[in-house]
């Protein structure tokens, strides 16, 4: 079993001993079984991930002349799933949910194959139609991306299906699924690598006729004015943006949660791996063994999709089948009893998660963040300009600024940054959590510096954004240096002229002093009067 990808150790027992309900869900594809082991935080409502699994078993090479699935592909399968089951095991699920998809929905004996895996493993697999499949994936696809009720065209491309699905916040207003996959059509179309003109043009020509009733249906359910977005899922097009943003050091991402796809690239990446050997392909990367035979099958798919609907870009979302078995369980449960909402707290939801999971003060946090983006709002248009979208991230960056006492004490701003950095925050570009890691890192101690690692990646305006968002953070969690409240609210007037802030602070208890909470100001705020070239004087009110 490969791909294993555990949150930690200490995660995993903290998950073994909570009393939330542990549940994985296994999606038996055409190319790769694939689980997801989650911990369900009913009163979110949310998911935490605890494992992935994944095992490429190629149930989609079936028998040319009859259809079925072959016994070393069923073998293969098999081996998997037991795999997957000792997993789950290990980490206390509960309860596995298994659907299966094209290859056994489509194979004569795929029936069989689902009753051999419950005489011989005791597990039930739900075969599922495709319709069901492009549900499912929605349900996924929302619970990791905000809409903002922006409807999102969704491309999910597997190894004999390719879903497509247009969504907004409220429900799908389109399912389909089309009989084309990375899988089966290498098989079909592709015979030889390098790939002939010949070979690629047929191919492309046979995705644009099998595409056209999916993608005709979406453009006919499309509102006058409405400019609807794109995101892909799956492992295909996972590979294809881990490709397209190789770093300077020629490292792929961690995560590609978020990240883009541009037509244009994608079109000059094709060329470039057509021309290939499947053993050429495998030297890039990114590119797995197995995934570089049928790498450019998928990518055709994709580049049509996006040139038949018209968009020039996508965004990746790692949610797909496998979170929406989760959430449709969830659903199934009563534990989210409104979709729209469930989904609108995409981002909130998350951090909170995060919070819970590294034992966060929340009542101090909270605190620290109302007060942050108080001063946040007070100060528009005065020392700085940034938009609304910028509040999430600093409240997100608030609420997580002391994750890393989970780890240590000592340089726990440090620690922060990490667990930030590479945890599930969902409904956030890798950017953004960048960001966000990073505000909360500078909350104490030294300021941002060029020179710093975790920097290095940020632009010139996100460095302003973090250096800027970490300055007022620092203040916010000076007023709240006791933990107890004692500052209910502050007033901030900033005068240009005189170069002077005026902080004016409300105690909670009119008889308190607040002289901790002074001190702590007065050592922390130099780096805000540095930062905005201002003098901050303090009144209590």
């Amino acid at each position: 079993m490969v791909n294993v990808v555990a949150e930690s150790s200490a995660t995993v027992d903290r998950d073994r001993i909570s009393t939330d309900p542990i549940i994985a869900a296994i999606d038996i594809g055409t190319n790769s079984v694939h689980m997801v082991i989650v911990r369900i935080v009913a009163d979110l409502p949310a998911f935490s991930i605890i494992a992935r699994e994944k095992e490429t078993v190629r149930l989609g090479d079936r028998d040319p002349q009859t259809g079925n699935l072959t016994p070393e592909a069923i073998l293969r399968a098999l081996g998997a799933l037991k795999r997957c089951q000792e997993v789950a095991k290990s980490l206390n699920v509960q309860q596995i949910y298994a659907v299966a998809t094209s290859a056994v929905r489509e194979a004569p004996n795929g029936h069989d194959f689902v009753r051999s895996i419950e005489s011989e493993l005791g597990l039930s697999v739900n075969i599922i139609s495709g319709q069901e499949e492009a549900r499912r994936i929605y349900l996924g696809v929302l619970s990791g991306v905000e809409f903002n009720n922006t409807p999102h065209m969704i491309i999910d491309i597997g190894g004999g299906s390719t879903e497509l699905i247009l969504g907004d916040s409220h429900e799908p207003r389109t399912l389909s699924s089309t009989k084309i996959g990375a899988v089966r059509l290498t098989t079909e179309f592709l015979p030889t690598n390098p790939i002939s003109d010949l070979s690629l043009n047929y191919l492309r020509a046979f995705v644009r006729g099998q595409l056209e009733r999916a993608i005709d249906e979406i453009k006919a359910n499309l509102q006058p004015g409405e400019l609807p977005k794109m995101v892909g899922t799956s492992g295909t097009i996972e590979t294809l943006a881990a490709v397209l943003n190789i770093d300077k050091n020629g490292q792929v991402p961690d995560r590609i949660h978020g990240f883009k796809i541009q037509l244009s690239e994608l079109r000059n990446l094709i060329d470039r791996l057509r021309k290939m050997t499947v053993a050429e392909r495998t030297t890039i990367e990114g590119i797995s063994d197995r995934r570089s035979e049928i790498i450019v099958a998928g990518a055709v798919i994709l580049q049509e999709a996006m040139s038949m609907l018209g968009m020039k870009s996508l965004s990746v979302c790692e949610r797909s089948l496998r979170e929406g078995v989760v959430v449709d369980w969830m659903l199934t449960q009563g534990l989210i009893e409104d979709r729209l909402k469930y989904q609108g707290s995409i981002r909130e939801r998350s951090t909170l998660k995060i919070a819970g999971k590294y034992g966060v003060d929340l009542p101090h946090s909270q605190r620290v963040a109302e007060l942050a983006l108080s001063l946040l709002d007070q100060t528009h248009g005065q020392i700085h300009n940034w938009d609304k979208s910028i509040r999430q991230l600093l409240w997100s960056a608030a609420i997580l600024h002391n994750s890393g006492h989970f780890v240590s004490h000592d340089a726990h701003h440090k620690h922060s940054y990490y667990l930030i950095r590479y945890g599930e925050l969902l409904g956030f570009t890798e950017s953004e959590i960048d960001l966000i890691a990073n505000v909360a890192r500078y909350h104490r101690k030294s300021p941002p510096k060029k020179k710093h690692q975790n920097l290095q990646n940020l632009t010139k305006d996100q460095r302003s954004i973090v250096s800027q968002l970490s300055a007022i953070l620092r203040v916010a969690v000076a007023l709240d240096r006791r933990r107890i409240g004692a500052i209910k609210d502050v007033s901030l007037n900033c005068d240009l002229t005189t170069r002077e802030c005026h902080l004016t602070f409300f105690p909670t208890d009119p008889a308190d002093a607040c002289v901790l909470e002074c001190w702590s100001l007065d050592y922390k705020k130099p780096i805000f009067e540095t930062e905005f070239d201002l003098k901050l004087l303090t009144t209590r009110g």
